[in-house]
């Protein structure tokens, strides 16, 4: 039996869907504007559970108080490169957005930007800031951690001490932007909870259980005591990952001067927002001459036997995103019918399949 293909939605329906749900929780305009057109930007990049599927989430973190729909966020420290911000557990992408335009503009000036925030809310799919930032061809990186929460041990371990702390970069090349979204462990939480949802297992071991044995089971990670996620690398190498891991949480709370010696609550986030801009180092030009002999180069290596040509980060999610703005974005299927619900009881018309 063959299962059918997934419903497709067009981008700008579901966009003003999630904002007229935010907004109809109290969440400030221009705010529910942004973060819904991030959480359909996950989407469209294929980071499906990091896209709508945490707009019901996001709705019940408003609704308790969790996330402030409302304010500004404070400026605690700063200098003509670089701000400290105090999130105040406003929504995460609308922070990460302002923020990345802000280093953006003065890296434009200065070649080099950053902003630390300590206390936003979560800040769903890093991929979705990238192109933004890419096509105004500066490189953007952006490094991320929850203090508040703790899910991967740390090498040798078998308690959770962080989260997986994922990294996002992106920068111009002439074939189009080179994006990479990568968490410093094998899965997510979230992904580890769908499965479990789904009844599936991983394909490989993926965590480990609460003996520090490795295990493919994503029921593992919600015992007591509880497993934990393995760090990127696995049972071969997951000494690199824990230390990249680590590397985040100094990048991100640390810097920020806020994070897990501060024992919060909550959801949220500590983040690192950076951007560079080759106009202000080699040239763009040069930039450009150097990441498109990558690129051709990446393109050219001979396939291992049987395998796809090699490509290079983001540009299957790229095409992807192309072919969703052009036909519709297939969601998961476990993503509308709670949001359905939502807007049942919220008295609004939910999108329509294309």
């Amino acid at each position: 039996m063959t299962t059918p293909p997934p419903d497709r939605y067009a981008a700008a329906a579901l966009r003003r869907f999630a904002a007229v749900l935010f907004e109809s929780s109290g969440m400030e305009a221009e705010k529910a504007a942004t973060v819904a057109e991030i959480l359909v930007e996950g989407d469209l990049l294929g980071h499906d559970t990091h896209g709508l599927a945490q707009l019901g989430p996001y709705l019940d973190a408003l609704a308790s108080g969790d996330m402030r729909g409302q304010g500004e966020p404070k400026v605690v420290a700063g200098t003509p490169v670089a701000e400290t911000w105090d999130g105040r557990k406003l929504p995460g992408p609308w922070l990460v957005r302002r923020a990345a335009d802000l280093a953006s503009a003065r890296a434009a000036e200065l070649g080099i930007s950053a902003v630390a925030i300590r206390r936003s809310h979560h800040i769903a799919c890093l991929a979705a800031y990238l192109p933004r930032v890419v096509e105004r061809g500066q490189a953007l990186l952006i490094f991320t951690s929850d203090p508040a929460t703790a899910s991967v041990a740390p090498w040798g371990g078998t308690r959770r001490l962080f989260t997986p702390n994922p990294i996002a970069a992106g920068w111009p090349s002439p074939g189009g932007p080179v994006m990479l979204d990568v968490s410093m462990s094998i899965t997510t939480n979230a992904m580890t909870a769908r499965r479990r949802a789904e009844g599936t297992r991983f394909p490989r071991p993926a965590l480990l259980d609460a003996e520090g044995d490795p295990t493919d089971d994503p029921h593992a990670f919600f015992t007591d005591p509880a497993g934990t996620l393995l760090p990127l690398g696995g049972e071969a190498a997951g000494h690199k990952g824990s230390a990249l891991g680590l590397l985040v949480e100094a990048l991100t709370s640390a810097l920020a001067g806020h994070g897990r010696a501060d024992a919060p609550t909550g959801w949220g986030a500590s983040v690192l927002v950076l951007v560079l801009d080759p106009a202000r180092f080699g040239g763009r030009d040069a930039f450009l001459r150097e990441t498109g002999w990558m690129e051709q180069a990446v393109h050219a290596n001979p396939p291992v036997p049987g395998g796809d040509a090699p490509r290079l980060p983001g540009e299957r999610g790229w095409r992807r995103r192309a072919e969703a703005l052009a036909k519709g974005v297939a969601l998961h299927p476990s993503i509308m019918p709670p949001l359905r619900e939502r807007a049942a009881r919220a008295g609004i018309a939910p999108p329509e399949p294309l």
